[in-house]
């Protein structure tokens, strides 16, 4: 059997090792320009997206159109807003009427002054008329407004009507409705009063699940691409007469 020299053999094994190493590295280059291409691409696709935007008529669509709308709901804000919207007002019997027929839904709060509970639902209305700005919230002194008293045979205070297009739709007299005890919250009235359908539940904003992730231009670019492709009885609740 030959025997190979002992430096030839060497310097063979270390040609070798220099050959695998550098093809080892020419790998790892190969695949750090590839990744580098990708990410180029992917940013100058960004890039495109961005300039094709900015001058993209379906986009100048969009931004009209929203804008429109925002002038719409503030208009009618500013509207309701007027009339009381949005407060927890005392009127009086000479207004009680038109408030009632002018208003699409108002919830009437029948009380007395004298009487503890239905100082213990102002405060829950005070909340209610706050969140709830499409319907109005009164209240009207019993006492002091005799006709609509004996109209709407109130005989329990306090007493709630809830009105809807003018009608008397509803009612809740006395804190029955609300478990019947002193303690009860602003959730209970506002649970009751969505069933009556006086009040509506709020309106979730538009794809508020799985679009909080998303910048203004990713929101923007999503339009774009979707309209393009088509995608007691007691106390003070008994009769106060």
């Amino acid at each position: 059997m030959e025997h190979m020299n002992p430096e030839k053999f060497k310097s063979r094994m270390h040609s070798l090792a220099y050959g695998q190493a550098m093809a080892a590295a020419a790998r790892d280059y190969q695949k750090e320009m590839q990744s580098e291409s990708r990410a180029s691409v992917q940013e100058h696709g960004r890039n495109v997206d961005v300039d094709d935007l900015l001058d993209d008529p379906e986009l100048e669509r969009l931004h009209a159109e929203r804008l429109a709308t925002m002038q719409r709901e503030a208009e009618k804000r500013a509207q309701l807003q007027r009339k009381g919207h949005g407060e927890y007002q005392e009127v009086e019997e000479g207004d009680f009427l038109e408030i009632v027929t002018q208003a699409q839904r108002v919830v009437v709060h029948f009380y007395h002054r004298d009487f503890e509970r239905c100082k213990l639902l102002d405060k829950h209305l005070q909340v209610l008329a706050r969140k709830y700005f499409d319907t109005r919230f009164i209240k009207l002194s019993a006492p002091d407004a005799p006709f609509f008293t004996v109209k709407l045979n109130v005989k329990v205070l306090p007493c709630l009507i809830m009105f809807s297009g003018g009608v008397a739709a509803d009612r809740v007299a006395g804190f029955d409705d609300f478990g019947a005890k002193d303690s009860f919250s602003t959730d209970s009235v506002e649970r009751r009063l969505l069933k009556s359908g006086v009040v509506f539940p709020q309106k979730q904003q538009e794809n508020d699940s799985d679009d909080d992730t998303l910048t203004p231009l990713e929101h923007l670019r999503q339009k774009v691409y979707s309209s393009r492709h088509g995608r007691g009885s007691d106390d003070e609740d008994s009769d106060f007469e």
